[in-house]
């Protein structure tokens, strides 16, 4: 990461992050879309899925392999969901719009959501 941006991608995720474009200097996508977030959102994007993935953390250890599970948290205008196993899962998001502002929503396939959330973790927002 250089202090001019940062980008990473895999297959059914991608993210750039350039500083320079203000106000929206992150970009986010999944398979086949892509959304520009503005740092506020960005960064309150990362505490929700890192807050979600502790709570994954938390239980995982007390289910069994097979076992499916969905979590769900809301918080600073977001609305995120993970569902699956504590290995495998799928997570949608959607960002609540607030009156006169837009509002977002998208899904990554299982895997793409954890790496993600480690791609967001390092960005100094």
């Amino acid at each position: 990461m250089t202090p001019s941006g940062y980008s990473a991608e895999a297959e059914g995720w991608r993210l750039v992050w350039d500083p320079s474009k203000d106000p929206f200097p992150l970009l986010i996508g999944g398979a086949d879309w892509a959304v520009e977030l503005t740092a506020v959102e960005a960064s309150s994007l990362r505490a929700g899925l890192l807050r979600l993935l502790e709570q994954l953390g938390a239980i995982a250890d007390q289910l069994m392999k097979e076992e499916l599970i969905s979590l769900e948290l809301e918080r600073d205008g977001w609305w995120l969901g993970l569902d699956g196993n504590p290995g495998h899962w799928h997570l949608r998001c959607i960002l609540i719009p607030s009156p006169g502002l837009r509002g977002w929503e998208g899904a990554w396939a299982p895997g793409a959501g954890l790496e993600l959330a480690k791609a967001l973790e390092p960005l100094p927002l």
